[in-house]
Order: C-alpha cells, then structure tokens, then sequence
C-alpha cells in the first residue's frame, strides 16, 4: 500500500501498487507509474470512494499459443491506432466541453481536462459502430453459428462448474436462472477471453465527439455516448482509478459482463463481499451484477422466456402481430384470435406475448412468442438474435454440464 500526498491540496490517496497491471499500461515504467497516480490524485469528489476499479483484466488459464498470438495482434492494432489518432487536447471545441462536464459533475476542471486532452480519436472505432449497409438480409442462423460453438459451450461449462454456488444464490436472491447469467457471460467475453483492447476513454470521447454522421440516428447516440463518458470520468474519479488504464469495447463497454458506464453505476454489485466491485477480476461480482441488471428489468422468476408457435393461416394477421416489434402486447387469447397459436403451456402464460421473428436470408424466417423475459434480455443489447443467442447458448451450456 502506498500513499500519495497530492500537491495541489487534495485528499490523501492510498492505493495498491498493482504490479501486473503497472506492466501491462505502463509498459514497465516506474516514471509513468508515478504519472498515473499523481493523475488520480487531481481527482476529488465530495464522498470517500466506496468501489475500486482493478486494471487487471484476465481472470481466465492462459491461452494456448494460437490464441494469445491472436489477442497480442489485436492489442498491439488498436495500440498502433492509438498513436496514429490525434489527441482531443488540440480540439479547442472539446476542451470546452471538459470544462462543461466538470461543472456538471462537480470534477476538477484540470483533472477532466487532462483526462479528455490525453484521449485519441480512433477511426476504427467510427467504422465499427455504423450499421450494416442497407439491402444486407439478417440470418439467424448465421448468427447463431458465432456464438453457438464449441468453444464457448466448453468456456461455460467451465465457467458454471468453478462459480456453481454463487450461480446459484445469485438465481435464489433475484430469481434470475443461473443459465441466463452464463449465457450473457458467453456471449458477451467468452466469459473474460475477449474483453476488449481499445482505451474506454478513447472509445467514448471518439463516439462522444466525432459520432459518424452517416449513422441514422447520429445526434442521438452522439448525446448517449457523452452521458456514458461523463458516467465513466465520474466513476473513475470517485473510485480513484486512471481513466486512461481501462480497456474494452469500441462502444466503451467493460469487464467480463460488458457494462457500459452508466450500467456499472446503477446496477453492478459487490457480490463477493469484500468492500469493492470489480467487474474484470471478480467473477461472483460478475454474476451477480448481470443477475442485478435482469432484476432491475423486473425479470418474472420461474416464467419462460419463450414459447414455440404455429400459424392458423386463415386467420393469420402477422403485419399486426408484428408491429409491436419485440414488445410483449398481446394476451394468449389474442394471439390465438390473430392467428398465431402457441402450445398448452403458452395458452396458460399468465403476462403478454410478443411475435419474434428471426429472419434467415433467403431462407424461411423462424417465429416464437417471447415473453416479458424475453423481452428483458433485450434491455441487455437491443435484438431478438442476441436475446435468442444468450437463452441458447445458457441451454447447451447447461445441457452439457457433467450430472
């Protein structure tokens, strides 16, 4: 434990001297080590810090040969284009902002400023986050096939075998099935193998600043990416942690559960009781913060979260059965009356039903009738193909589990 003094009259700072993490962003340097504390140590809030953020972020074996070559290339691409993106200290526009969303955050205006400065557009990023070209037909199958393998089924197995007691009382506290939680795991990280290698701050403040203005809805997702990048400065500076030493996804997202900011802020718990949470390192934390995250979305324990339909083709009105989307509207009876009809155990489902319809290119679509749950798992990422990939990978996982 070291303590730092802060020059700038600011509150003493204790922190953990994180070897393994100091090699992996500071490459080795005693001199940028010290850099990165006396960063935080601008940081001030009103209240002492009652989370740590922990750097460190494999908690799986290490990989077979193959794979680590394969995650070291993409590190060292997204570090390549990290030095080739210009930094936000020269976008005069940007740094007024910082001072805009210190003011609103009540943060040190130097420290938000140096932080957001330090950030590097990423191009890459811009490139990743715009949508399919229009005409590009969705399949289901395909996209099945990404998340439904062997290599994951292996990981969750693995994964359910070593938290199995924290799987299940997190599923008895909240209700959630331990499935659910190791599906969204699996397919968000391979349960921490891919978590991420761009710099969360240079993520945000790309998307936050420059969001592609091709996108449809640009503006809109410019102003979410600001409110996560203000979630995320604030988060860092109340926890104490270098805002620049965090790593994830191209849309900011982190740890083995792929929180945004805002989601780690309301819904990520300290489930293993030690004083902190930590969504890299802690798999109990893990768990019960995605278990957390459903019940917040007020998951229906013991309700499916799906159930198999037919068509009465002379009654079949599916453009209406459609167009609620993936909203739950409609009761079991009404279903029924628009002609699409589910089995003995869907006619008893005591809440709502929505049509969900997984297109499969040139192939026929496949339909099911998803329920509130159903519909809660898309509160996690916003399309019925990942909602279905989760429920379905949890299924094989659980499938195979030694008896």
């Amino acid at each position: 434990m070291i303590r730092i003094e802060p020059q700038n009259g600011g509150r003493t700072l204790a922190l953990r001297w994180n070897e393994k993490a100091a090699r992996t962003y500071c490459l080795g340097s005693i001199a940028c080590a010290l850099a990165l504390w006396t960063l935080n140590a601008y940081a001030q809030t009103d209240t002492a810090p009652t989370e740590t953020i922990v750097t460190s972020t494999r908690t799986t074996k290490t990989p077979k040969p193959h794979k680590a070559a394969k995650s070291a290339k993409s590190v060292k691409r997204a570090k390549a284009e990290q030095a080739q993106g210009n930094a936000y200290a020269t976008r005069p526009e940007v740094m007024q902002l910082a001072g805009e969303i210190a003011a609103r955050r009540n943060l040190d205006p130097q420290w938000v400023s140096h932080a957001i400065g330090e950030a590097r557009y990423m191009p890459g990023i811009v490139k990743a986050i715009l949508p399919p070209a229009v005409g590009v037909p969705k399949n289901w199958t395909l996209y099945r096939s990404r998340f439904i393998d062997a290599v994951r089924i292996k990981a969750g197995v693995k994964f359910w075998s070593d938290n199995r007691e924290t799987l299940e009382r997190a599923e008895k506290e909240t209700g959630v099935p331990a499935a659910i939680v190791v599906g969204i795991i699996g397919v968000e990280t391979i349960y921490g193998q891919q978590i991420g290698n761009y710099r969360v701050l240079d993520a945000l403040c790309t998307l936050a600043f420059d969001f592609p203005a091709a996108h449809p809805r640009a503006s809109a997702r410019a102003a979410y990416f600001q409110s996560e990048l203000e979630e995320f400065l604030a988060l860092t500076a109340r926890t104490h942690t270098d805002p620049l030493a965090l790593r994830g996804s191209y849309a900011g997202a982190m740890g083995l559960p792929q929180f945004m900011p805002s989601s780690w802020v309301k819904y990520a718990v300290d489930f293993d009781g030690d004083g902190r949470i930590d969504l890299f390192n802690s798999q109990a934390d893990v768990i019960g913060s995605v278990a957390n995250y459903f019940k917040a979305f007020r998951w229906k324990p013991g309700v499916a979260t799906y159930y198999p339909v037919s068509f009465d083709l002379q009654k079949l009105d599916k453009a209406a059965l459609l167009e609620p989307d993936i909203l739950p509207t409609f009761t079991p009876a009404d279903f029924a009356a628009k002609g699409a009809i589910v089995d003995a155990a869907g006619m008893q489902h005591p809440g709502l039903l929505a049509l969900i319809e997984l297109q499969n290119g040139a192939d026929a679509p496949q339909y099911v009738a998803g329920t509130e749950n159903f519909y809660a798992i898309t509160r996690y990422n916003w399309s019925s193909y990942y909602a279905m990939a989760v429920i379905e990978l949890g299924r094989e996982v659980a499938a195979t589990m030694p008896k």
